[in-house]
């Protein structure tokens, strides 16, 4: 039994360096594993055999010219990234859509909460939230993209934030958004990613696709181990992720963050890699002192950064002189950091707190 109705797109339509770890780097050390040679003692008057040893070749590597270098159905690299903005209270576990993004960014805002920008490109989902409301660090973190935010609502000083940047913003309009029984407002707000595709192109919104976050390629060999990654982000129980051999997963504390569709179907969040980028924390508030004001992230400059690969760490530091610009992640010698093509989370994180790995 579906724990929530299906839902059709005509339904809609209409209504991601702090204080590191002191061990030492360790030497990466690859090893190549080759079938074993059997030979068999012959009986009299037989031919000796010798076995083959077979080299398995893996595939070349692919990266696709897409947000995140993987590539998608014919077509979609060639349109508009959308994000929307997603609750990450309590009350809002376990969300939707965070499964199937391409990309996600994760925010500090208010009681030391997160919150996520969910980035759909080459990829859609037909049921993502809960939506919330937009922050002064989203404009920037979503601006070089060129797509339009799907949010609740914002406060007006914020909104003239996103207008003085040039960052589209889709409100909770009836239209792409609808309200959900299983869950008490505010938490309980919806949406759908051809929805939102359906409600640009309506309004004549730019449809160009979006820069590459990052560099992607054959990165370097990871210099020290990290098979679990814990995020003191607050006061809350802090995030940890853990490697599996093959991706990362993600834990609130010891619990196990999960995602849920329509169907009630759930699953554990996971991720390929995992960049954080550290940045200078402040309070953001209107000029004229009205309206509440929030948490921000100063993502214009320069700032240390981690990359979590494969099981390890390296460390890099991120640029970025202008808002237009995506974040280029160098390394001690200036070096280019390339990022392994796949499914992205990026958390942008206070310079004050702590991300440690064991």
């Amino acid at each position: 039994m579906s724990l929530f109705p299906k839902l059709t797109v005509g339904v809609v339509a209409l209504g991601m360096l702090a204080t590191a770890c002191s061990s030492s780097a360790a030497e990466t050390t690859t090893t190549v594993t080759t079938s074993p040679t059997t030979t068999t003692a012959p009986p009299p008057s037989t031919t000796t055999t010798t076995a083959t040893t077979t080299t398995t070749t893996l595939p070349p590597l692919v990266v696709a010219d897409t947000v995140n270098g993987l590539p998608g159905e014919a077509g979609t690299e060639d349109r508009r990234l959308i994000g929307i903005k997603i609750d990450n209270h309590p009350s809002s576990r376990p969300q939707s859509g965070l499964q199937e993004a391409d990309a996600v960014y994760e925010v500090l805002v208010e009681a030391g909460l997160t919150r996520f920008i969910a980035l759909f490109h080459q990829s859609d989902s037909e049921f993502v939230g809960p939506v919330r409301s937009g922050r002064p660090t989203d404009s920037g973190l979503m601006r070089p993209l060129g797509g339009p935010l799907q949010i609740s609502g914002l406060q007006p000083w914020v909104n003239t934030i996103f207008r003085r940047d040039g960052t589209p913003l889709i409100g909770d309009n009836g239209a792409t958004t609808f309200r959900m029984p299983h869950r008490s407002a505010p938490h309980n707000l919806y949406t759908t990613t051809e929805g939102i595709r359906q409600y640009a192109d309506d309004r004549g919104m730019d449809d160009i696709p979006p820069p590459p976050l990052f560099s992607y390629g054959e990165p370097a060999p990871v210099l020290e181990e990290a098979a679990s990654i814990t995020f003191d982000w607050s006061d809350q129980p802090d995030v940890v992720w853990t490697w599996d051999e093959e991706q990362y997963l993600r834990f609130n504390g010891t619990e196990p963050h999960e995602w849920e569709d329509t169907d009630g179907f759930k699953g554990q969040l996971v991720t390929d890699a995992i960049i954080v980028l550290m940045a200078r924390r402040y309070t953001a508030s209107s000029p004229d002192g009205s309206g509440s004001s929030v948490p921000a992230l100063d993502t214009i400059g320069s700032g240390e950064a981690l990359v979590f690969h494969n099981g390890g760490v390296l460390a890099a530091n991120w640029s970025r002189p202008e808002i237009t610009d995506t974040f280029l992640l160098t390394d001690a010698d200036g070096g280019i950091v390339v990022v392994p093509p796949g499914r992205l989370w990026i958390a942008v994180f206070p310079d004050n707190r702590t991300v440690s790995w064991e």
